[in-house]
């Protein structure tokens, strides 16, 4: 399934490592050293609207301006759908 993320970005769920608050991150040199060596190779999708968020992904990471609150939700919401069984069979 895919994660619409904000800013015309949609990623696959199955890709997300984690979501962190945009705080956290300026709060952690360690962090912060990630983000800078990430950057470097060019592996950093940021945002021009203030970022509240940072979705890291195998590949990729993600400045966002959705919340943390807000992408958890659509996140546990494709897990839901994940877990709905499959009545379209029995339709026809």
């Amino acid at each position: 399934m895919f994660i619409h993320i904000g800013n015309d970005n949609v990623i696959q769920s199955k890709d997300v490592i984690s979501i962190i608050d945009r705080n956290i991150i300026s709060s952690s040199t360690i962090m912060e050293e990630m983000i800078q060596r990430a950057s470097k190779n060019e592996s950093v999708v940021e945002t021009p609207e203030e970022t509240k968020s940072v979705v890291i992904t195998k590949d990729l990471i993600y400045f966002s301006s959705l919340s943390v609150a807000t992408l958890k939700k659509r996140a546990s919401m494709i897990s839901t759908l994940n877990k709905l069984d499959n009545y379209s069979d029995e339709l026809e």
